[in-house]
């Protein structure tokens, strides 16, 4: 086993675009695995079942001669074109995954939304978004409700989006879809904050209205921060749609979101 493991694990790594990147999906310390590679120490069994599940081969088999093993993960590592086609996707995400800066970190937490409804023109919709780290990725959650007048008065449609963020070369990058119909993708980017406290960002949004119309839409969008933890229920109360000059909707909003006008229909970025 010490004889071989290094050549072995090395050669299982060069399938990763980086050491850095196995050792942050094994979870282990990057200094004790270079140990492990360069043949200074041997993993605990512990451990070494971890990069075996992790890499997929038997124990046995990492310690096989160098020549023996390169063969037998050749022949493993042959891919038919649909698995190859298959994992096209993941390796895009995971790409934009490691360009995305660690500052997103610094944003993660709850927001209420505003921009001018895509649906409802003339009005403002608030949503409420909680954006959060899972396993190294960053997703987020959008909750929407639209009021409607019925006969027995007014009623809400509830709509759920989720979506993946990205922090690239000073931007944010929201993208999500409503996760009841699955039938509309909306994306979103903000200018970070480079203060010392989040307050409100500033950027737009594209996507589509609900309605039969389907009408592409384009709007300005204002993210106000409300801390990392927050009382969901008294959030969610202030999700609606609101006229632009309810006393909710304060001066510094009202400005923000002063450069869309509506225009046949469309939103326009004044």
């Amino acid at each position: 086993m010490r004889e071989y493991l290094p050549a072995n694990l090395q050669l299982l790594c060069r399938h990763y675009p980086s050491i850095a990147e196995v050792c942050r999906r094994l979870d282990i310390n990057r200094a004790q695995f270079n140990k492990y590679l360069n043949g200074q120490s041997l993993p605990t069994p512990y451990n070494l079942k971890r990069i075996c599940d992790f890499f997929g081969v038997e124990e046995y088999e990492i310690g096989l001669p160098a020549e023996q093993f390169a063969r037998l993960i050749g022949v493993r590592s042959k891919p038919s074109t649909e698995q190859s086609e298959a994992t096209a996707p993941q390796r895009i995400l995971d790409h934009l995954r490691q360009r995305s800066s660690s500052e997103l970190a610094a944003h993660v937490g709850y927001y209420h939304e505003y921009y001018h409804s895509m649906s409802a023109p003339g009005h403002i919709l608030c949503s409420l978004v909680h954006l959060r780290e899972e396993g190294g990725h960053y997703t987020y959650e959008r909750s929407e409700r639209l009021q409607t007048r019925t006969g027995k008065g007014e009623e809400y449609e509830r709509y759920r989006y989720l979506g993946v963020a990205y922090y690239l070369q000073n931007r944010l990058f929201f993208m999500d879809y409503e996760s009841l119909t699955s039938n509309e993708i909306c994306q979103t980017v903000l200018i970070p904050s480079y203060k010392s406290r989040i307050t409100r960002l500033n950027g737009l949004k594209i996507g589509v209205s609900s309605n039969d119309q389907r009408t592409p839409a384009c709007s300005r969008v204002v993210w106000e921060y409300l801390g990392e933890q927050v009382n969901r229920v008294s959030a969610y109360r202030k999700v609606r749609l609101y006229r632009p000059d309810d006393p909710e909707i304060d001066a510094d909003l009202r400005e923000r979101l002063a450069q869309t006008q509506v225009v046949d229909g469309l939103f326009q970025i004044g």
